[in-house]
């Protein structure tokens, strides 16, 4: 351990000492509030944890990159012993699966909206709402205006985790240059993005000279692995949802068999067939797609709103290419972008102590002050590299943000363009027919899609299939579920 961090993890136990002195850290008794002259509630007993397990994704720092020293920073704020379990990212979930099969669970895991929602159902996860209610982070988080992204993963009136960052989504980023190169302006509508795409793939976008060895647009896939399904290509499905959603009137319905969806396929295999989309769209992981637009083989790539906009010119500019990127709003035929459901923080059903793990856990996650901080940025880093918590993202914002100035101009446009046009996507609840079908329903869908894009199958054929092969009944079985509940 080297002299500068050892002198920060001192400062850092002075800290967490003068934040306890000044009783910010919560008593392991219970309380009682006077909420009126008749009423009385009683709020939880937290008794301090001495160890935490947590289970984590490579969205926290990882070990090569200072994971040993968050450990060792969070410990000296919380005098409570952290124990990571963090498997290799592409895993993740797979090995949440299995620890979940054997039950041989953390305390807290990292979960997405769909195993979140599974777990939940399953009686897994520990029920977080007497916690919550009237706590602390509860008042900052409402202080913030952000009580609507907690109220987005309550399941039934109920709570089971936290999410410390909203969810983000995607925005529209295009190369200026190859704007300027073809003589056109950014697209408003699905026709003008159709000329674009066209410009870019059969004229010189690049500006080396040589026409038609380009292509338009690509994207980790026709459709993402989880919700909202469509956030990398939305132009493509506009109004077309591929999964479930509720109507305005409550019911819900899978928008895979709507004529919205067979509209969206003609479209994408129309651009498809004509050269506009990566012909390797299907085999693609995020990471090529942003190799691919480093080298400047294509013009438009969707990606995540905010701090990637930086990220994205910086890249070009390394490889020496033009670094003006475009963040678009939406198209008219589009409307919105769609927001995730960002990943939960939940306390697993055989947490011996949930309301302590929950006070020194999840509460001290967004404190406002240095824990938070430390979930931020890099324990390592003097220009703060992100850590877990994106600082653009954060439902309780740091109000004394280090990072504040880091902010391009270019991040804050991206930022915004999203925040003020998009809407959040639904939340199925997992219903015993959802864990049951979903996963293999959402192959059959992936597979249809593959045919008529990219095998140029008849729709009609491709849908008859997708019955044949079971899809229509596993989508039925959990429409009648979730209506059910």
């Amino acid at each position: 351990m080297d002299r500068k961090f050892l002198l920060r993890v001192v400062s850092l136990t002075l800290t967490a000492a003068m934040l306890t002195a000044c009783g910010t850290s919560s008593a392991g008794t219970g309380s009682t509030r006077q909420v009126s002259a008749t009423t009385k509630v009683v709020t939880p007993s937290y008794e301090k944890p001495q160890q935490i397990t947590m289970m984590v994704d490579g969205t926290l720092i990882t070990q090569e990159n200072g994971r040993d020293e968050f450990e060792a920073q969070w410990e000296a704020l919380t005098g409570i012993d952290l124990v990571i379990i963090q498997p290799e990212h592409d895993v993740y979930y797979d090995e949440v699966s299995a620890a979940f099969e054997s039950g041989d669970l953390p305390d807290v895991v990292l979960l997405s909206s769909t195993y979140y929602t599974k777990y939940a159902a399953e009686e897994m996860l520990a029920d977080i709402s007497p916690y919550y209610e009237g706590s602390d982070l509860e008042a900052r988080i409402k202080a913030a205006g952000n009580e609507s992204l907690i109220d987005a993963i309550k399941i039934k009136d109920k709570l089971y985790g936290i999410t410390p960052t909203r969810g983000n989504g995607c925005v529209t980023y295009i190369k200026e240059a190859w704007l300027e190169n073809v003589g056109m302006d950014v697209p408003t509508n699905y026709e003008e993005y159709m000329e674009m795409l066209k410009a870019f793939t059969e004229g010189d976008p690049d500006g080396n000279g040589i026409n038609g060895d380009t292509y338009g647009v690509s994207a980790a896939g026709l459709i993402n692995n989880e919700a909202p399904y469509t956030n990398y290509l939305p132009e493509f499905y506009q109004d077309a949802y591929p999964s479930f959603y509720q109507k305005d009137d409550g019911t819900w319905v899978d928008g895979f068999n709507e004529d919205s969806m067979r509209a969206a396929l003609e479209r994408l295999r129309d651009a498809y067939s004509k050269g506009y989309i990566d012909k390797d769209i299907t085999e693609n992981g995020t990471g090529a797609c942003r190799d691919k637009f480093y080298a400047d083989e294509y013009g438009v790539f969707t990606y995540w709103a905010g701090t990637w906009a930086k990220t994205l010119s910086n890249k070009l500019k390394e490889a020496e290419k033009d670094d003006r990127v475009v963040s678009t709003y939406p198209l008219a035929e589009t409307g919105q972008y769609l927001e995730r459901v960002a990943p939960v923080w939940c306390i697993t059903s055989t947490c011996k102590n949930p309301s302590g793990v929950y006070k020194y856990f999840l509460e001290t996650m967004l404190d406002d002050g240095p824990v938070e901080e430390l979930w931020t940025y890099s324990p390592i880093s003097d220009k703060y590299a992100k850590n877990h918590i994106d600082h653009m993202l954060a439902i309780v914002p740091l109000t004394n943000d280090p990072g504040a100035g880091s902010v391009s101009a270019s991040q804050a446009e991206a930022a915004t363009i999203f925040n003020t046009n998009s809407k959040m996507a639904d939340l199925p609840y997992s219903t015993e027919a959802f864990s049951l079908y979903n996963d293999e329903l959402m192959a059959l869908k992936k597979e249809l899609i593959k045919k008529v894009v990219v095998d140029g199958v008849d729709i009609d054929k491709a849908y008859a299939d997708f019955e044949s092969e079971g899809g229509a009944y596993k989508s039925q079985a959990i429409v009648d579920s979730l209506n059910a509940e």
